[in-house]
C-alpha cells in the first residue's frame, strides 16, 4: 500500500471520529425522577424547555398510544397526592396539638402515616407509566443518523454506511 493510501485512510478515519464527536440536536421529552415526582423536559430544535404534566400530555396529543399510558400516569399522581396529602394533614395535626401543649391523638398520626406508606405505590406506578408513555412518544422522533464502519482488508479500506 503507498504512503497516500495510508495517509487518506487515516483521514477518512479521523474524519469520521470527529462527526461523531459533535453534538447533534435531539428533539423529544426526557423525565428525571426526583424525591416526589418527576421533571420533564421538552427538547425541540436545540431549545430545551422544562413542562408540567398537563403540557406532556398536550405535547403527546397526536401519538395515541402514548397519550393514553400517560393518562393512566396522571390518573396515578392524582390518587397518590390525594393520600400523600391527606396523610400529611393527619400527621402534622397531632405534633401541632403536643408543640401548643394540648393532649394530642397520636392515632390519628398513625393513621396518616399509614396513609402516606400507601401513597408510595401509587407514585411509584406513575414514574413507571410516564417513563414508559415517553419512550413511546420518543420512539416515532427517531431521527436520520447514518452509520459509518471501516473494515481493513489485504487490498485496501472499505467503508460501508449503514441506515
Amino acid at each position: 500500500m503507498s504512503r497516500f493510501g495510508i495517509l487518506a485512510g487515516v483521514a477518512v478515519l479521523a474524519v469520521s471520529i470527529q462527526s461523531y464527536a459533535q453534538e447533534k440536536p435531539t428533539q423529544g421529552l426526557t423525565m428525571y425522577r426526583s424525591f416526589g415526582g418527576a421533571v420533564f423536559e421538552y427538547t425541540k430544535d436545540t431549545a430545551t424547555y422544562i413542562v408540567s404534566p398537563k403540557q406532556v400530555l398536550q405535547i403527546m396529543h397526536d401519538d395515541p398510544l402514548a397519550y393514553a399510558e400517560f393518562k393512566k400516569a396522571r390518573s396515578y399522581y392524582r390518587a397518590e397526592g390525594v393520600l400523600g396529602f391527606t396523610g400529611g394533614v393527619l400527621v402534622l395535626f397531632p405534633i401541632g396539638t403536643a408543640i401548643a401543649g394540648g393532649d394530642p391523638e397520636w392515632g390519628m398520626a398513625a393513621g396518616g402515616a399509614a396513609l402516606i406508606l400507601a401513597s408510595i405505590p401509587f407514585n411509584r406506578a406513575y414514574k413507571r407509566h410516564a417513563q414508559n408513555a415517553i419512550a413511546t412518544f420518543n420512539k416515532n422522533l427517531t431521527t436520520f443518523k447514518p452509520r459509518p464502519e471501516f473494515y481493513l482488508s489485504g487490498a485496501g479500506v472499505r467503508i460501508v454506511i449503514r441506515f
